[in-house]
């Protein structure tokens, strides 16, 4: 048996004693994070799967494993299919497949901690028609089998300057309770990990590429907090940081913490979306009166200040250049023949560490070559490294965590001479990223209103990409950032200036080859004066897009201007500090192009 196979049979063992016929198991953590610390990979380390969105359903004769489009691919690669089916969630989700692998009155048992209230709501709707009990666990069976979990990390948390910060968190903590008073709340529940890495002004290593650290928050409405993190963690400086107006407790004391909130009465702000399901038990159990409402600091975490604008325009500068050096040294590289994945990961990141300020990846980096460039969210590892030949385009989506911005580039490159399909999809890609790139929008305008103008010249060739056009980004935190999005569904969050999101459309044709153009962009103010108020996007990120992949004969004279005033920018941008061989090739490889 493999060794999947033994930990799922060990799981149902598991489940059998405690008395479930079904078990949910989310990749998530107790803070609801996209990405998670090694000790919450129970996904992974159930079934195999290691991309970094998915969930699985287990009963006592089948197992599945629920994704979306990105993952189509890598599912079908790394899970056993004698042990675990797989679907795309919005075709067959999960509680629809355990409501259809279960019989009457059977019990699903779940994590509260790893769950939040929608979803218990949805459960127990999916699951009325065949009277399925939906049983919280007290403690996760994962756990009880996983006899060599990775403990939970104990690095210094430490504090993120106020020159990169650009606001102190007293400031910010002042604007949170001024809007708790408004919503008539005492306090709010803060349990994101990034949002209260922002109420505080603390970063930490707690999760690979994500400079956050474990803990739970309580803000309260006279500008107090309370900080719930383990006494390891703390030290002097962090102390001093946090000033009188901050409590330190160890964050074993949260749920006792929210206990006591609820006994003594209090009215407390909580996120249905963001706070996981054992923090709205725990209060109404308690007795507190429940106020629900948005994470107070996800909507100012995405509107950066001036100081964070700046500091985001910075780093970008210095990753642009390490972008071209890399670049260069894969155009001179590449075609001897001798290139693969992982010596490209590793000549990347070699690059990046001569930039100023970097403290880590912002992502692991996506490096596929040929058919691997169409696994969206693609890990290269020994078993899959590939070589970059000739003839084949090379996807390489990465990014940096600089202690004044977070980064993240996508770049596709041909090896040699481009196929004209590939030229056509590339062109098509290119021409989708340019008018989003280029469009203006009223006041109010969410990103679903502007994610058909990227997808346009892809639409048009009877194609499309599963995946959103545009996700936020924060500053030296998440890569990934709410509540703005570009997207198909669930972006109907308006823009705001001070924002910053992706611009990314992509091709990938499966077994073939992959296309992404990503850029940063930063949502500004129109300067001259319109009838309304009117946003448009300013360009963060400067490195080449390949030449040798554009057709001309699709492009526009305005989207060939555009290529031409980029690439003339980015040369003024990063050539004065690049090496004098990669300013050479720079020279070349923001020329003008022309029909």
């Amino acid at each position: 048996m493999s060794i999947y196979a033994d930990r799922l049979k060990a799981l149902r063992s598991e489940c059998k004693t405690r008395g479930l016929d079904g078990y949910v198991v989310p990749l998530t953590d107790e803070h609801m994070s996209e990405y998670v610390g090694a000790y919450a990979q129970r996904l992974p380390w159930l079934t195999g799967f290691t991309g970094s969105a998915g969930n699985a359903a287990i009963t006592m004769d089948k197992a599945a494993v629920f994704i979306d489009g990105r993952y189509t691919i890598q599912a079908a690669a790394e899970l056993d299919a004698a042990l675990f089916e797989h679907h795309l969630f919005d075709e067959l989700p999960l509680l629809t497949w355990l409501a259809d692998n279960l019989a009457e009155g059977a019990a699903v048992g779940y994590d509260p901690e790893l769950a939040t209230v929608a979803w218990e709501a949805d459960a127990r709707n999916a699951f009325a028609r065949k009277s399925i009990r939906l049983v919280a666990v007290e403690t996760n069976p994962l756990d009880a089998i996983w006899t060599d979990r990775p403990a939970e990390p104990l690095a210094a948390t430490l504090p993120h300057a106020l020159e990169h910060a650009g606001r102190t968190a007293a400031e910010k903590r002042a604007d949170i309770a001024a809007k708790l008073r408004e919503d008539g709340a005492d306090a709010a529940v803060i349990t994101m990990l990034d949002s209260i890495a922002w109420a505080f002004n603390i970063r930490g290593t707690d999760v690979d590429n994500t400079p956050v650290a474990h803990a739970f928050a309580v803000l309260r409405a006279d500008e107090s907090a309370a900080l719930y993190i383990a006494p390891e963690k703390v030290t002097d400086d962090l102390r001093d940081h946090l000033g009188n107006g901050v409590e330190i407790v160890a964050r074993n004391e949260f749920y006792p913490a929210l206990q006591a909130m609820g006994k003594a009465d209090q009215k407390v702000l909580v996120d249905r979306n963001t706070n996981n399901a054992k923090v709205f038990k725990t209060l109404e159990d308690a007795g507190a009166t429940l106020v629900e409402g948005a994470d107070p600091c996800i909507l100012p975490k995405a509107i950066k200040n001036s100081t964070e604008q700046e500091g985001s325009r910075q780093a970008h500068i210095r990753d642009g250049a390490a972008v071209s050096e890399f670049l260069c040294w894969l155009a001179h590289e590449a075609p001897k023949g001798e290139l693969d994945e992982m010596k490209a990961v590793d000549a990347l990141w070699a690059f990046r560490e001569k930039q100023g300020m970097l403290r880590d990846k912002s992502f692991d980096t996506i490096s596929g070559a040929g058919p691997n460039g169409a696994i969206v969210h693609y890990r290269v590892s020994p078993e899959t490294n590939r070589p970059i030949k000739d003839g084949e385009l090379y996807l390489v989506d990465s990014g940096g965590q600089y202690l004044d911005g977070t980064t993240d580039i996508t770049r596709t490159i041909v090896v040699g001479n481009p196929t004209a399909e590939m030229k056509d999809r590339f062109t098509r890609v290119l021409k989708g990223h340019i008018a989003l790139s280029t469009t203006r929008f009223p006041k109010g305008t969410s990103g679903m209103a502007l994610d058909a103008i990227a997808r346009r010249p892809i639409w048009e060739a009877g194609l499309d990409y599963d995946h959103g056009t545009g996700h936020g980004v924060g500053s030296f935190l998440a890569v990934h950032e709410g509540p703005q999005r570009i997207a198909k569904f669930g972006s109907a969050v308006a823009l705001q200036p001070g924002m910053i999101l992706s611009n990314e459309p992509g091709y990938y044709k499966e077994d073939a080859y992959g296309i992404r153009i990503e850029n940063l962009v930063l949502v500004r103010t129109v300067a001259e004066e319109t009838e309304r108020d009117m946003y448009e996007f300013e360009n963060l990120t400067w490195a080449p897009i390949d030449r040798n992949l554009v057709d001309t004969a699709i492009m526009a004279d305005n989207e060939i201007s555009w290529l031409n005033d980029y690439h003339k920018s980015v040369f003024e941008t990063v050539s004065p500090l690049v090496d004098d061989t990669t300013k050479t090739w720079l020279e070349a490889a923001t020329a003008p192009i022309s029909r």
